[in-house]
Formats: C-alpha cells, structure tokens, sequence
C-alpha cells in the first residue's frame, strides 16, 4: 500500500514529505508544556506532533535493567512524568483545534486500545516493539496505518515484521533508524533507505532521527524518505531522558523549511527551463573573429575564438566555419554570422 491517508494527509512517494515532530516526553508530564509544543510545531510547519503513551506497569518490569538517559530509571521515570489518558484527550483536542495532527505511540496493547478508544488516526510503533509480533498483530486488527520503526534490528526481523504486517493487510510505513542516543554518524547508514524502499514495496519508507541536528533528515529526504520523525524539546538546556536526540523549535522550523525546499527539488527531468533561456543567450558562446577579414579571405584558425554572448554562430561549429570564404569584410572582435561566410550556413 504505497498511497496512505492519516486524516486528510496523504502519505505516498507522490506527496509531499510527512514531518512528524516527536514530543515524546519532554514536556515532563507538564501539558502546558505540552500544548506549547503543539503550537510550535504547527508554526514551523510540521504535519503532525507525536507524544507517547505510556502505561508503565504493562510495558516493563518495575526492575527492567535499560535505564533511561536521565538520573533515574526508566521505570520510575515514566511513573512520575507520563502523561494520562485525559492528558491526551486534551492535547489532541488542542491539535485539531488549531490543524496539527496528533499522533501516539502506544507502548502496549492495553495502551494501544485506549488510544483507539479516543480516536487517534494512525500507531507509531518504537523501535523496541517491532520485533512484538502478537501485539503488532493485535494493534492491526484496529485497521489504521501504522507507522514502524526499525532501529536496532536485522534486516531478518524486519522481514518477519513485514510479513506479518502485510499479511494483516495494514497500511504500513517502515522506518529507517538508528536506536543510539545520540548516535555516532558512522552508524547511521541513511542509504539503508533506498534498500528498505527496494526490500519492501508494500510500504512507505520513512527515516526516524536521533542525531541532534538536521543533516542527516535532510540526506534521507533526498534518498527517497517519506516521512522524517525528529524529537523535539522548548530547551536544550532542560534534562531529560531525551534531551541530547532532542533539537528545538528554531531548528525544527528549519528542518521543515529546508525539506520542504528539497522535496520540490528533487525531480529527475533534465530540460532547458524558462528562466535560463534569457541567461542561454548572454552566457553561451558564440564564434568571433580576432582580426579584421576582407572579403574573399579564407577563414582560418586564427581568425575566430569564442566569446560571449551566445546570440551568433554557436562556438561548437568553430569547424565547420574555418576553411570556408568571408563573403563580406569582417571587422575584427565582431561576432559571425552565416551571412558573413560565402554559402552560408
């Protein structure tokens, strides 16, 4: 399914790039934070702004040994900062009211229901339930496009997740990422885009960042990415867990602006375009003689050279010019014409 509606946007290798800004949880559970977000990435022009849901006890266990890149575990981290279920009512009721689409990631099935429950339009999928085959398929069942990343797995588990996903006949967009935070360039391997775009032609490829600057969004764009999900947080200078993957609004508003610029760029139609026809005819050259030339003279080598502008005799046929007769005198630094050359052209 290569043509996906989210609401009245429309995903596909056809449209424009979907730019998805990533909440995730630096709002610290504070929803005027949050709603500050969402305003801010309506006015850098993101599509969408993403927040996650979490309900702690159903995702890990209170003791799971990943810690989070904060001061405190993870576990404990998500018990004091996600945000509610009524939290994010009100937060996509602050999206549709002002034209931003709000997206989730649920990080269980249970989490996964309650979003349905209120609405939501599409499932982000982290990287770290993509190999979650029965919830994946669970979520599936709710028949809404479901957006996946693919960070810290093989091409084998993105297979079996593909697979399985397609055969729920779900729209589906794959994305390329790197689970490093942040990560080392070397390890971002953003060509892997144009494999996934090969590997699986029943989704849409999209690529999830988590450098701290807009480059590498931009090279995914150009190799094809159709969707760009980037974390974003009100301060650089506020803690978080995903505070160092995180850029601001200032960044965002250019990340937006410059994907913008290089999506419309992209096209792959070599032709001459109206505005460079006016620059053709100064910036082309054409033949020009270096010597006054009677007529009657045989044109040699030495009697004609290049020279702006591109409006004479074009300077590719300086061969077919020399060895011929001036049918007329020719001052010199003057451009040729044919009706300077006996027989013209």
């Amino acid at each position: 399914m290569n043509n996906i509606q989210i609401g009245n946007k429309t995903i596909s290798y056809s449209s424009p790039v979907y730019i998805v800004a990533e909440g995730c949880d630096n709002h610290l559970g504070d929803i005027s934070k949050a709603k500050e977000m969402i305003f801010l990435a309506k006015q850098a022009g993101a599509d969408a702004i993403k927040f996650q849901h979490h309900l702690p006890d159903e995702e890990m266990l209170p003791e799971v040994p990943l810690s989070s890149n904060f001061d405190i575990p993870l576990y404990d981290f998500l018990k004091e900062y996600a945000l509610t279920l009524e939290q994010h009512i009100e937060l996509k009721k602050c999206c549709e009211k002002i034209g931003i689409q709000y997206l989730c990631t649920p990080f269980s099935y249970k989490a996964a229901l309650e979003l349905n429950d209120i609405g939501v339009e599409a499932f982000k999928i982290g990287s770290g339930e993509m190999t979650d085959i029965p919830t994946l398929e669970k979520i599936a069942q709710f028949s809404k496009p479901m957006i996946v990343s693919t960070g810290m797995s093989t091409f084998a588990e993105i297979d079996r997740t593909y697979v399985a996903l397609c055969e729920q006949n779900v729209p589906l967009i794959l994305m390329n990422c790197v689970s490093e935070y942040p990560p080392c360039y070397e390890d971002i391997n953003v060509s892997v885009v144009k494999e996934m775009i090969s590997r699986y032609p029943q989704a849409v490829i999209g690529h999830s960042d988590h450098t701290p600057d807009i480059y590498t969004c931009f090279a995914a764009v150009a190799l094809g990415a159709r969707v760009i999900e980037k974390h974003v947080i009100l301060d650089k200078s506020q803690p978080g867990p995903d505070n160092s993957v995180s850029i601001d609004f200032s960044d965002l508003t250019m990340l937006v602006d410059g994907i913008r610029k290089i999506d419309v760029a992209l096209g792959s139609e070599k032709r001459v375009h109206g505005k460079e026809e006016d620059i053709r005819r100064w910036a082309f050259r054409s033949l020009v003689v270096t010597c006054d030339i009677s007529r009657g003279d045989k044109i040699t080598s030495e009697m004609v050279w290049s020279k702006r502008p591109g409006t004479g005799i074009p300077s590719y046929l300086r061969d077919k010019v020399i060895g011929r007769y001036a049918a007329r005198d020719i001052k010199n630094n003057t451009l040729l014409s044919w009706d300077d050359i006996e027989g013209g052209n």
